[in-house]
């Protein structure tokens, strides 16, 4: 029978069928944080048990940890129960053996970042995370996705999952972007036509000549924001791009690599699969996109206009009235407070590139507070060699240390009550980047073009600086 790209990771890593809709689920990989681990590891502790296979979990403190711009051996956590999360993190990794990028490791960073680039996620595997956005690995082949505490456990204790096989949705993307356009304007894009929930329960498989012509960090960036749609994975056939980056990244022996690449090239939905959902969209119809609401799926091109009031749900209305803007009104020219560059969907070495692009020999206007906080300690140390530093410092940026940081403010980078952000995150809910905060969601260079107008603006405009 024919079998979708999914369908064969899943056939792959069954250990064991447990109904019609459920299977044993073996994990290759397991990557946790200080936020979504401590009561895995408790349970465990009151059973007695131990980690069954501490070679195959990785872990990073990156949610609570604080980006101030203090040398990386000095880090410190200075929220007290934020601090104690982390050393309860430090202690069970530890006892453990499971290896951990702590608040002083030179490498630390998002965990999103790190696995990719320090080559532990390659095609054909299962990953799992206590983190929705695990489905950035689908950009390089694997299938990745998030799990709850209690799953955290049974994965550290079995190396195993109870899974539901989810049904499949195809995306097809054909055409070249348009000039200021980029991947993560693609899937803002995807998201707005398609709705919050409109690809509910499903694995996502992205393809088309747009996706093709993505270079692996911008396809990371694709289907880590996938999720904003419900979607339960997403997937990226592997391709030339894909083994390049992997050859790239990955410490494996000539021969074994070219052993693998033979087989992941097996790795693609077959000519004749089926699928529950099938979308296609046209690159050319793409442009900058803005969120005017309080979902990432309320979105619009910024040449476009906010949808009329009598086109609006009550819910659209309501997060209308939080964000403080009309009905039919242009999301360009509306001010903003601070600009946030950073989060697992957008702070590796391409989107930095990208926003430097646009502010390299100008200033960030005087009413904005502007902050780039690169994915990971080896992006940092990459961009402070290519000069990317000293370009955001020189605008006026303030140049910090990884993490999550104002992502989900859950550590001491937030928006106070009121003020309004220009940023490169995954998620526009209420209170995400701080109590009161409104937030925009935007690609980099859109984001920096904002941190410089001062304003919400079409980077476009600012072709001569792109």
């Amino acid at each position: 029978m024919a079998r979708t790209m999914y369908q064969k990771l899943v056939d792959s890593h069954t250990v064991a069928r447990i109904d019609d809709q459920h299977v044993l689920l073996y994990a290759d990989l397991h990557i946790m944080n200080e936020y979504t681990s401590p009561q895995a590891f408790g349970g465990l502790a009151a059973r007695g048990a131990a980690v069954h296979r501490p070679e195959q979990q990785m872990g990073v403190v990156d949610h609570v940890i604080p980006t101030h711009p203090d040398p990386v051996a000095k880090r410190t956590i200075r929220i007290e129960a934020a601090g104690a999360q982390a050393a309860n993190f430090t202690h069970n990794c530890n006892h453990h053996g499971i290896h951990l990028f702590d608040v002083t490791d030179p490498a630390q960073g998002i965990e999103h970042v790190v696995a990719p680039e320090i080559g532990l996620i390659r095609p054909g595997m299962v990953v799992l995370c206590g983190d929705s956005h695990t489905t950035t690995y689908g950009a390089l082949g694997a299938l990745g996705f998030g799990i709850g505490t209690s799953e955290v456990e049974h994965v550290l204790a079995t190396q195993t999952l109870v899974y539901r096989v989810c049904g499949n949705m195809r995306i097809t993307i054909n055409g070249k972007l348009p000039a200021g356009t980029t991947s993560k304007d693609l899937i803002m894009y995807v998201v707005a036509q398609i709705g919050a929930q409109g690809a509910r329960g499903l694995a996502v498989e992205f393809d088309g000549s747009t996706i093709a012509s993505l270079s692996a960090e911008a396809r990371m960036t694709v289907c880590n924001m996938t999720v904003e749609s419900g979607a339960r994975a997403a997937l990226i056939a592997p391709d030339d791009t894909t083994f390049d980056y992997v050859r790239a990244h990955a410490d494996m022996p000539t021969k074994m690599f070219e052993q693998a690449v033979a087989s992941w090239r097996e790795l693609k939905s077959d000519a004749d699969a089926l699928f529950d959902q099938h979308f296609t969209f046209d690159a050319a119809d793409i442009g900058p996109y803005v969120t005017w609401g309080t979902s990432p799926d309320q979105a619009i091109a910024i040449d476009a206009l906010i949808p009329a009031a009598d086109t609006l749900d009550a819910d659209a209305i309501k997060a209308l009235d939080y964000i403080g803007l009309a009905p039919g009104a242009s999301l360009e020219g509306t001010p903003i407070d601070r600009v946030f560059i950073g989060s697992c969907t957008n702070a590796r070495i391409e989107d930095l590139r990208l926003a430097a692009d646009v502010i390299r020999g100008r200033k960030v206007a005087p009413s904005v507070r502007a902050m780039v906080i690169p994915g990971s300690g080896l992006v940092r140390d990459q961009a402070e060699a290519e000069g990317l530093a000293l370009v955001f410092i020189d605008a006026g940026f303030e140049w910090r240390q990884p993490g999550c940081s104002m992502c989900l403010a859950m550590n001491d980078d937030f928006l106070e009550i009121g003020e309004r952000c220009a940023s490169t995150t995954n998620r526009n809910f209420e209170g995400r980047q701080g109590r009161g905060g409104l937030t925009h969601l935007m690609s980099p260079p859109m984001a920096a073009a904002a941190a410089i107008a001062g304003h919400i603006v079409d980077v476009r405009k600012e072709s001569a600086h792109v």
